[in-house]
């Protein structure tokens, strides 16, 4: 991933550049590799580069050769050695994986998103018609902001994160995933309309745990696309132990595949996955793998016994209390929210982060998506029919945007580290949303724990000729959320200092400039107070609060520890 800023139809563009540029290096965090900028009639684009794919060549903003199409793209497309197959006849400039947009662009206009496989968010102006068409992946895995200005009307802002936007624009909206922006109709409209999206769908497909399994394994290997040394985050939960154990596979795999005796280092090579699914990619020889947590926390417990059991390079970093406190006022400014949720996860992956690209590398696969897709917080157990269960599965997927992919990219790119998501690949997220609900519903009384099906699917005691992918006591273990595994006392840390900071009277005493949105515990209330050092009452509408499905009768406070289900495990 990268960062991107673009100002389309300024006033006077040229006067404005240099202040485009400061504006674009306040997100040089997430690109820190190489900065690019373009100015063509009335627009300017800037680029901060990440470089995963196309190391030497791909360089951006990207300009087709006859001058007319420029893009900045922040993301991977993971299909791109297809899509340049299908536009042989364009004369590409160069080994990125994200130059075939433009030729999509030229072939299918605005319906050039339907054709991508990956995470992305881009601005292509096209300087022929005056026109800039911007877009975001399906789910918005990548962050894109969009922003108006009262002083310019008819120019529009697009930027990875709020703090490009904050100075000029006086109305900001996080650009919605799934959807494209063309100025020829200054319209935003939607590309990516599965017939899950609507909440009242109640889908019948029936269940194929093989189909389950390879569908996740694709994922997987599609995403493990790189040039540059990669991991994976293991916290020792289902979700990161299985797309690291997946991960593991797939590099010995890809490892075993390839041909040194007629392997040419000096030939420009394509990374991805080929049309009959082989992985070209570049490395590490043996995954690598990273944990966090406080001292004796579950999670490093949990993640030690996983890599051990698949074989990767494992590295353990522990945190403070302190240290998480310290961090607080940065990890508020890089998330742009103040959402409790948001907040108590990204901390702990914010601070390993940074242990991580210390350790030289840029790209890590996570776990984030299967909680949504498959109703595995504990709250879901709570659920009063299959229709609501996937519905609130449809509603959390809908707004993964606004939580946790807003925390894995934002977390990860604080420190130029890419985060990719393969339970939020577009074809396995479609296989799994359209199935039957009732396959998904927690019933302890059954043995039915939560995301009992993707645990099934990768359960092997049946198959005798199949590698087990993880120990029996992970693959079954309770789901904990990043917040509590790290240890339970990072949670109440929090929840001490916010007592401290924050009065009886300046929790009961509402604040105007906070309308409706007014906080309702003390932590709550001092992540806003931090929200609003850096950022002004307009860039609030961008942030979504998580919270348990109150009328379902859960917990107001979003920790799983809340959860009755939790509590019984615990009781029993």
């Amino acid at each position: 991933m990268c960062g991107i800023f673009a100002a389309f139809r300024h006033t006077d563009v040229q006067e404005y550049r240099p202040h485009a540029l400061q504006l674009s290096k306040r997100i040089r965090h997430r690109g820190p590799d190489w900065s690019g900028n373009v100015v063509k009639n009335s627009t300017i684009l800037v680029h901060e580069r990440l470089a995963i794919v196309g190391l030497e060549s791909g360089s951006q903003p990207i300009k087709s050769p006859c001058g007319n199409y420029t893009l900045c793209v922040n993301g991977e497309i993971y299909n791109h050695i297809q899509l340049r197959e299908e536009c042989s006849d364009y004369p590409f400039q160069s080994l990125s994986d994200c130059e075939p947009i433009i030729p999509l662009y030229l072939k299918y206009g605005l319906d050039a998103p339907k054709k991508l496989d990956g995470m992305f968010a881009w601005c292509l102006y096209d300087s022929k018609e005056d026109r800039i068409v911007a877009a975001r992946d399906p789910i918005g895995i990548t962050t894109l902001y969009m922003g108006k200005s009262s002083k310019s009307p008819k120019t529009r802002f697009f930027a990875s994160e709020l703090k490009c936007l904050i100075d000029d624009c006086d109305e900001i909206v996080a650009f919605p995933p799934g959807h494209v922006y063309d100025s020829k109709s200054d319209q935003i409209t939607r590309y990516f309309n599965p017939q899950w999206l609507d909440e009242s769908y109640m889908p019948s497909t029936p269940l194929d745990y093989k189909v389950l399994r390879h569908s996740l394994e694709k994922s997987v290997r599609k995403r493990l696309m790189a040039e540059v040394p990669y991991g994976v985050l293991l916290s020792g939960g289902l979700d990161s132990s299985l797309i690291a154990s997946i991960a593991a596979r797939e590099t010995e795999r890809a490892n075993e595949e390839l041909d040194p005796v007629n392997y040419d280092s000096e030939e420009k090579h394509l990374a991805g996955i080929d049309a009959q699914g082989n992985l070209h990619t570049g490395g590490w020889s043996r995954l690598h793998s990273f944990a966090i947590g406080l001292p004796g926390a579950p999670d490093l417990l949990a993640a030690r016994k996983v890599a051990k059991f698949i074989g990767s390079l494992h590295h353990e970093h522990t945190f403070t209390l302190q240290e998480g406190l310290d961090a607080l006022d940065d990890v508020i400014y890089h998330l742009e929210t103040y959402d409790v949720t948001t907040i108590r996860a990204s901390t702990p992956m914010f601070l390993l982060s940074r242990k991580i690209k210390a350790q030289g590398v840029k790209m890590v696969l996570s776990g984030e998506g299967s909680d949504e897709i498959f109703g595995g917080y504990l709250y879901f157990a709570q659920a009063p029919s299959a229709k609501e269960f996937q519905a609130e599965c449809a509603s959390r997927v809908k707004n993964l945007h606004l939580a946790d992919c807003l925390r894995a990219n934002k977390s990860t790119m604080a420190w130029g580290l890419e985060a990719r998501v393969p339970f939020l690949d577009r074809d396995f997220l479609n296989l799994c949303m359209e199935l039957d609900p009732n396959e998904k519903m927690i019933k302890p009384e059954e043995g039915r724990i939560e995301k009992y099906i993707l645990r099934k699917a990768f359960d092997t005691t049946d198959e005798p000729n199949v590698k087990p992918y993880l120990p029996e006591d992970i693959l079954w273990r309770q789901k904990e959320q990043f917040s509590d595994g790290v240890g339970y006392s990072w949670i109440d840390g929090l929840k001490d200092a916010a007592e401290e900071a924050i009065s009886d009277e300046m929790l009961a005493t509402p604040r105007p400039e906070w309308g409706d949105d007014q906080p309702t515990t003390k932590e709550a209330y001092w992540y806003r107070l931090k929200f609003d050092k850096f950022f002004p009452k307009s860039a609030a509408n961008t942030v979504m609060r998580w919270i348990p499905k109150a009328d379902w009768g859960c917990h107001g406070d979003p920790s799983g520890r809340f959860a009755k289900i939790h509590e019984q495990h615990i009781d029993n």
